[in-house]
């Protein structure tokens, strides 16, 4: 029983009639005869039929006021709140969609199109539960073909073209006109460069104007990064119905992500004057309006966008690490990019996560579109949280190795290869081993690498995003220690072709997945084994270790310390062993033993700015000047903001030991950080430019100290020396 036929029974015969009229006319893709037919149905008596048309007619708030009725006249009815919780999904309003799933639940429990609901809101949240929730509906009616149709689309999903295939023809076998299972069928076939000629002639026999099933397609597309081709299915889709207001707002959304902002800016203006104001196209417009507020800088191939109340102090490091990143990428991947790349840098994450997703609330740090790069500024997250500079490696991999398959390449693997990336290019950074994977190590939870891609897709636990990205970049690291660099790049454009996971292990390993599965976790357990076997005794020692912190048992604290240390090396996050142990040997006097462990401590990938500082601080004492420099220097890519004090001493001391460059470039930083002292600032630029050689430069910024502070007699005398 088709279950949405169920409200006709909310009206009399000839009512329902003229609703089923409605529901062929759309059905079959005679859109003006459906929006005649809707608009005569809005004339009805009865509060549910009357909302239906409304909605349909896109006359949102009326329709809402009439489901209300609806539902204050049949409080027991459940699907009257289903199909209301429906409307507020279609629009982004996922809260009030829960709750009216829920009630429709708690009137009548398992109801199979509130479950469908359910599942379509934990589908676009990408929960694991979405699955189970169509399984269940399909339970109670097996011939309730859209729970197959949801089916076949979660498994496309997951980047399971199989699985697609079996439930999309299963929904086939039930009703031949499942028109989201013949567009599954097709989108397979496009995926792997195929007409899908046979499945769209079935789609076109049935609704020649089905533009929501390209709106589909498209977004499959887009889950795969095949921006440009989903781009176009979007095109196509507004093209079969250009009153598909969701897929126009999606269609703004990807151009933006592209750098197209003209025209989605035209698009997504369009989508908010007729009323579609989801929260992307109302976050989008109010972003591309702040973009006044940013500064591009262009430098050949690459371009730089950053606020420009950071844009001083942030541009230098950007531009360099950018810069150095493009050319070690063009040797390694071998592939010389033939677009510019762009790198948009955020100050506020929620702006971040407006512009790569249309949403607040985005976990990622960075986020790759092509040749368009979003990222967090280090300002839009908390101290030693996040290493810019790895993220920024990390997002540049994606844009090569985009760029060598035609983004025909599988999510695990380039992802495995840009965390791969993070620490190939410096072994201090990237992400260490955390708790979560190795409770994910201990548990057995990791997936084999044939289905390693369901991990970043819809994650069954909370941490097995972070897993999946761990156990990417450790495949990496193997098949580049075992097989060579070369090796990784010859299966990346093998996954070019179009070929499988387990196809391309085999021809290039030389190993089926299984056995190479096994290999592989004999090999990781060589390199985390001990720590995975250490971890709950770490667990428990590190709380003792604090507790005798707080006693300032300092003995007691280097004899429980140390142990930890060696148990657990990769746990740097604050309040690490390291620490603890270091504070314990500067208690009791001993600086040098303190200097070594937090220099262990950064060399792992301690990134907590003032321990860096406290570090920086004890070499300097101990006359360690240079190292003190490249201490200071590290947090250049952690966390460099506004901290002229930080910036002017790295700056001395990378002149005191003839690294007059790099004391410019701190110089520099510390008058685009907007310091205090104004003339100080300039003066101390002035001085390592004159070291450098640079007369006419330093002459500029002394006359720009001396216009800060006329009588400033250092500046005086050296605007003397320099105009000698």
């Amino acid at each position: 029983m088709r279950w949405l036929a169920v409200l006709a029974l909310f009206a009399p015969l000839a009512s329902a009639a003229t609703l089923e009229e409605c529901r062929e006319h759309k059905r079959r893709g005679r859109l003006p005869e459906a929006r005649t037919c809707w608009s005569a149905l809005s004339q009805s008596h009865d509060a549910a039929l009357q909302a239906e048309a409304l909605w349909a007619l896109r006359d949102y708030n009326s329709a809402n006021e009439r489901f209300r009725s609806a539902v204050a006249q049949k409080p027991k009815d459940a699907l009257v709140r289903v199909r209301w919780g429906r409307m507020f999904f279609e629009r982004g309003q996922r809260k009030e969609a829960a709750q009216l799933y829920e009630e429709a639940i708690g009137i009548q429990a398992d109801f199979p199109p509130a479950l469908i609901g359910l599942a379509y809101l934990a589908s676009s949240g990408f929960e694991s539960k979405a699955v189970e929730l169509a399984e269940k509906a399909l339970e109670k009616d097996p011939k309730l073909f859209e729970a197959r149709e949801m089916l076949a689309r979660f498994a496309l999903e997951e980047y399971d073209e199989k699985r697609a295939i079996e439930q999309a023809d299963k929904a086939l076998a039930i009703s031949q006109e499942a028109l989201d299972a013949l567009v599954i069928r097709a989108t397979v076939e496009w995926l792997n460069d195929k007409p899908g000629t046979e499945w769209i002639a079935r789609l076109d026999k049935t609704n020649p104007n089905y533009g929501e099933g390209y709106a589909m397609a498209a977004n499959m597309f887009i889950i795969n990064r095949r921006y440009e081709e989903g781009i176009a299915l979007y095109r196509k889709a507004l093209n079969k119905n250009p009153d598909l207001l969701a897929a126009k707002a999606e269609l703004g959304v990807n151009l933006m992500r592209l750098g197209a902002e003209s025209e989605a800016r035209q698009l997504l203006k369009e989508c908010y004057d007729a009323n579609w104001r989801t929260a992307p196209v109302t976050n989008t417009l109010t972003l591309m309006d702040s973009y006044k507020n940013f500064v591009t800088f262009e430098k050949g191939m690459l371009i730089l966008r950053v606020h420009k109340k950071e844009a001083e102090l942030l541009r230098p490091y950007f531009e360099a690490e950018l810069e150095r990143a493009s050319n070690v990428f063009e040797k390694k991947y071998q592939l010389k990019l033939t677009k510019p790349v762009q790198l948009e840098v955020y100050p506020d994450h929620e702006d971040f996560a407006v512009r790569t997703m249309g949403l607040p609330g985005l976990g990622a740090l960075g986020v790759t579109f092509g040749n368009v790069v979003a990222m967090d500024s280090p300002s839009g997250r908390k101290p030693g949280t996040f290493h810019w500079a790895s993220t920024l490696w990390h997002e540049l991999s994606h844009v090569y190795a985009l760029a060598v398959t035609k983004h025909r390449v599988p999510r695990w693997f380039t992802e495995g290869l840009a965390v791969h990336e993070e620490t190939a290019v410096n072994t201090e950074w990237g992400d260490r081993l955390d708790p979560a994977t190795i409770r994910a190590i201990k548990d057995k939870k990791l997936l084999p690498v044939a289905s390693l891609d369901r991990g970043f897709v819809r994650p069954s636990y909370p941490a097995q995003v972070t897993v999946s990205y761990f156990q990417a970049g450790k495949i990496c690291d193997y098949i580049n220690s075992k097989w060579g660099w070369q090796k990784l790049v010859d299966m990346l454009r093998d996954f070019g072709t179009g070929k499988t996971t387990p196809e391309v292990i085999e021809a290039h390993l030389g190993l089926k997945p299984e056995q190479f599965d096994k290999d592989f976790l004999a090999w990781l357990d060589t390199q985390v084994g001990e720590q995975v076997k250490g971890f709950d005794a770490w667990r428990k020692n590190i709380a003792v270790a604090n507790a005798l912190v707080k006693e300032k048992k300092w003995d007691e604290v280097i004899k429980t310390a140390e142990p930890i240390v060696r148990s657990y090396p990769d746990y740097v996050e604050s309040g690490s062993a390291y620490e603890l142990l270091a504070e314990a040997s500067e208690k009791k006097g001993d600086k040098a033993k303190a200097i070594a462990i937090l220099e262990q401590w950064a060399k792992v990938g301690g990134r907590q700015p003032e321990t860096l500082k406290k570090l920086a601080a004890l070499l300097e004492e101990a006359g360690h000047k240079r190292q003190a420099a490249e201490t200071l220097e590290r947090i250049n890519y952690i966390y460099p903001v506004q901290d002229d004090e930080y910036h002017r001493r790295q700056g001395e001391l990378w002149l005191e030991v003839g690294e007059k460059d790099r004391a410019i470039r701190e110089f520099t930083a510390v008058v685009g950080s907007k310091p205090v002292d104004v003339a100080g600032s300039y003066y101390n630029l002035a001085k390592a430019l004159r070291a450098a050689g640079r007369n006419d430069q330093a002459r500029d910024n002394v006359i720009l100290a001396l216009e800060a502070a006329p009588s400033f007699r250092p500046a005086q005398k050296l605007l003397l020396e320099l105009s000698k």
